[in-house]
């Protein structure tokens, strides 16, 4: 949650005093103390948990920004968090109160500004600040930050700051009992520190993923959790910077630049803008300002001719204008700033059609079918997350072809470098508020804290192209309406409560964060809650507005379930998997390789450690009995990799009934079985290299259903093309039954239906156990653009052969390449160096009899160790026979 940093620039500074004020004295600029290094902390020695835990009683180093749990693992007084079942040992940790502390100097010259001011960017979360013994603040919102001025308070030389941090379940539990309900939750805690049905979590602002999710464990975590600072300055401070687009075209972009200043007294002044194009050139503006005392907004109108504009990958570049503002007064320079934008319209069109009424994001009025999946927290522990890190994983999504991330509601807002990082690839983020589904307090204080909060985040985030949406809430209203513990507890109120409960939802979700959005972010479009109709009627419905689906998985619905209903946009939808075996050895022993072992169970949190045997429900229906564990955990990829590659096309087959796929989930907060396409250590699963085959740019999609099959190819480009459909009927030896061709016209920007043959049309009596049909869309020049493999028997029906599968690694002198190829046909070939880290260019692929195809291989590993480790397996033998399997 790092704030955009508003940049004092001396050299930049000096240069304008100079050229403005002909060498007039520059007033010193804003300037920064890092508060990071030197705090220590402790188990607080009044709180209830200290005499069952004196190992963290005495003082230790601490990182800031940090938490405890991260800074007792570093001191080791705890073991790893994931591994094992350690997580039920450490829940003692989010009951207790903590202390932190740190001594710091200040020189003379700090004090003599005519204001100093402490800035904590983010405290987790119930915290009491004070220095040198005066009490400055109490913090009770995770995702604000908080300036204090402390002149009065500091003094030259030696200072201690200190930061007591409350546990907020002991904190709030007492007084929730004492209330006549508890407002409906998540998920009841495992350990029994809150009772069931009586979760604190909806009453704090903190990210609601800590304290337990069924993808993730559950860590209430406290401490320093963004950076503290000093900021000291004089007569001025820019407070923000911001580039409003009040319209953008081809022709021309109308911006406002507004700078927000704090200043000492009234008087005149000069606000210049200067920014630099893409393409290098430079220009500038200049006005005349009138300050007053206080508070204000200057705002200076610019106007770019054919701007270079920001476009989602696929569709243009990635452009960004860098802008840079400087405040000056009678020649001198008093503020400056810079940040950077991409110029973009964005649109969420909700047309009234022949299916409804429109979900379809329009960005630079293109309408575009948004194609990705959505994103929880990188981390259990948000501090650990590296920049790195967090990048790739963004990656990860540009690279399987995903234009869309959706940044869920129950976690945290993101650092600015995300957002960078999300401008810089072409991402569209659908940017949620932090509410995860727990049903809101409606009292004006709870509300009125939430809009600071809002007020803050969005002003922080406003200038990120990447943000096309934001969204007030995560399944609030869905759930209120159609969730069986919402129903009972509505029956338990009275009904002047209940009313209160919902008009609480209402103002908040569809007034107080909608008027913000508005207010602050007039140019990107605000959605009340996801699922909905924006409060103009029920949500999750298919007809209007965003839908969750969650028949499948949940419902215990089979995969097919997907073709029955088309939405407007699917906002979520799922099916679990189990990591890949080197991720599983990172958190388990080999006495745990079981999918039912009390640890694989403890890291399954779906349906309390049931989602294992869910699991086994979906790959016993479709694949048959795993080997073994090793082929449990493959057959769990495989089994969700063509679960949602059958949703995503069904959903890009209707379109423009059906503008969006979002699956749940992209990645992971630790390691350990759920929804994600890539796992905690950013490996990628079947899913996501299936992904990328499913969401590529032009794609040939078969879907069988009830005896026939629909073949479509599905376009993403922005002008139409000539192509050739190439489809073949073989058996799994290699004999090819029948071929044609034909020559097409893809359609830009859509989908096209090219063929519906019957079963019966297209076997002509060939054995659909050993037959199969290859679909392949074909450039004007032969390039091989898609290719689809249709089968009309699910898998566990299929007499797939002995492949014959050959891997050879070799090294051809610019890197390692591997050599794969199959004598017969070979479905989902998984590629796997056993514990060694290595990234190979495509995985969980088929092969065609007879085909061979090269990978390229990344690795620190040598090549004599990847060598030695490297296995390839197939579907073909990943099961009991028929006699060995269980009934």
């Amino acid at each position: 949650m790092q704030r955009s940093n508003l940049i004092s620039r001396p050299r930049f500074l000096l240069a304008i005093a100079l050229l403005l004020a002909g060498g007039h004295a520059m007033a010193a600029p804003l300037a920064t103390q890092v508060l990071q290094s030197g705090w220590q902390f402790h188990l607080a020695p009044d709180s209830g948990t200290a005499k069952s835990h004196p190992e963290a009683a005495e003082w230790r180093a601490a990182t800031v920004p940090g938490s405890v749990q991260t800074d007792l693992l570093a001191a080791g007084v705890i073991g790893d968090p994931f591994y094992r079942d350690n997580e039920a040992r450490l829940q003692w940790i989010g009951l207790a109160d903590w202390d932190y502390r740190l001594s710091f100097k200040v020189d003379a010259a700090t004090l003599k500004r005519e204001h100093v001011e402490l800035v904590f960017d983010g405290l987790d979360t119930f915290a009491d600040v004070s220095l040198n013994g005066r009490k400055l603040l109490a913090a009770d919102n995770m995702f604000r930050r908080w300036r204090v001025p402390v002149k009065g308070a500091l003094r030259a030389g030696d200072n201690r700051l200190e930061v007591r941090l409350h546990s907020p379940i002991a904190r709030l539990l007492p007084w929730l009992l004492k209330q006549p309900y508890a407002l409906p939750g998540e998920f009841d805690s495992a350990f029994g520190d809150e009772p069931k049905g009586k979760q604190t979590a909806n009453y704090i602002r903190k990210a609601n993923y800590q304290y337990g999710w069924d993808w993730g464990p559950r860590y209430v975590t406290l401490g320093i959790w963004q950076p503290v600072k000093l900021e000291s300055w004089d007569r001025a401070r820019l407070a923000d910077f911001h580039i409003a687009q009040q319209h953008v075209d081809a022709d021309a972009a109308e911006l406002r630049a507004e700078a927000t200043v704090q200043a000492d007294q009234a008087g005149k002044a000069q606000l210049a803008v200067s920014w630099t194009a893409p393409d290098g050139s430079r220009h500038d503006a200049t006005q005349e300002v009138d300050l007053r005392k206080g508070d204000n907004t200057l705002s200076l109108p610019i106007r770019i001719e054919q701007p270079q504009r920001w476009w989602p990958v696929g569709y243009g570049p990635q452009n960004m204008y860098r802008f840079e503002a400087t405040l000056s007064s009678n020649g001198e320079a008093l503020a400056s700033a810079e940040r950077g934008t991409g110029l973009r319209s964005v649109e969420l069109r909700r047309d009234k059609d022949a299916w409804g009424r429109g979900f379809a994001f329009v960005v630079n009025g293109v309408p575009m079918f948004a194609k990705g999946a959505n994103l929880i927290p990188f981390d259990s522990f948000p501090t650990r997350v590296t920049q790195d890190g967090m990048a790739q994983i963004l990656r990860s999504a540009r690279d399987a072809n995903m234009n869309m991330l959706r940044m869920w509601g129950g976690g945290h807002y993101q650092s600015d470098a995300f957002y960078e990082e999300a401008d810089k690839l072409g991402l569209m983020i659908w940017q949620d508020f932090m509410f995860g589904g727990a049903i809101p307090p409606y009292d004006e204080a709870y509300r009125e804290n939430t809009r600071i909060e809002a007020v803050e985040q969005v002003t922080r985030l406003r200038d990120h192209p990447s943000i096309v949406l934001w969204c007030g809430n995560n399944e609030v209203q869905t759930g209120w309406e159609a969730w069986p513990d919402r129903e009972k507890f509505r029956q338990s109120i009275s009904a002047e409560e209940r009313a209160k409960v919902e008009q609480g939802m209402k103002t908040l979700f569809g007034e107080t964060l909608r008027n913000v959005v508005h207010q602050y972010a007039p140019d990107v479009p605000y959605w009340a809650s996801s699922p909905s109709t924006d409060y103009e009627g029920a949500a999750n419905k298919l007809d209007d507005g965003d839908y969750h689906s969650w028949s499948v998985w949940s419902g215990s619905k089979p995969i097919e379930d997907y073709l029955t209903s088309t939405p407007r946009f699917q906002s979520e939808y799922g099916l679990q998997s189990f990591p890949v075996m080197a991720t599983v050895r990172a958190f388990a022993a080999d006495d745990d390789m079981s999918p039912n072992s009390p640890v694989m169970r403890a890291h399954q949190k779906f349906a309390n450690g049931d989602g294992n045997d869910r699991l086994l429900l979906y790959i016993r229906k479709y694949y048959g009995e795993p080997r073994d564990f090793a082929s449990f955990v493959y057959l769990s990829q495989v089994m969700q990799a063509e679960g949602i590659e059958l949703a995503a096309e069904h959903l890009r087959s209707t379109r423009p009934q059906a503008m969006g796929s979002l699956y749940w989930q992209l990645n992971d907060v630790w390691p350990g079985a759920s929804w994600s396409s890539v796992d905690y250590f950013g490996r990628w699963k079947a899913l996501q290299f299936h992904a990328r085959r499913f969401y590529a740019p032009v794609r040939v999609a078969a879907i069988h259903r009830e005896g026939h099959s629909d073949v479509f190819v599905l376009s993403d480009r922005t002008e139409p093309f000539q192509a050739t459909l190439r489809s073949r009927v073989m058996n799994m030896e290699g004999k090819v039954l029948r071929e044609r061709k034909q020559s097409i016209k893809v359609a830009s920007l859509a989908s096209t239906k090219l063929a519906s043959p019957t079963d019966a049309e297209l076997l002509h009596g060939a054995d659909p156990r050993k037959t199969f049909a290859v679909y392949e869309l074909l450039d004007s020049k032969g390039v091989l653009l898609s290719r689809h493999l249709l089968f009309v028997q699910p898998p566990i029906a299929l007499q797939l052969p002995d492949p014959e599968l050959k891997a050879e690694l070799r090294d051809n002198g610019q890197g390692m390449v591997l050599e794969v190829s199959a004598g017969r046909l070979a479905r989902e070939v998984w590629v796997d160096f056993g514990r060694l880290d290595a990234t190979v260019e495509d995985n969980a692929f088929d092969l065609l009899p007879g085909e061979k195809r090269e990978l390229r291989v990344d690795s620190r590993e040598s090549f004599d160790a990847l060598r030695g480790a490297l296995r390839v397996r197939s579907l073909a033998g990943a099961t009991q026979p028929v006699m060995e399997q269980k009934p």
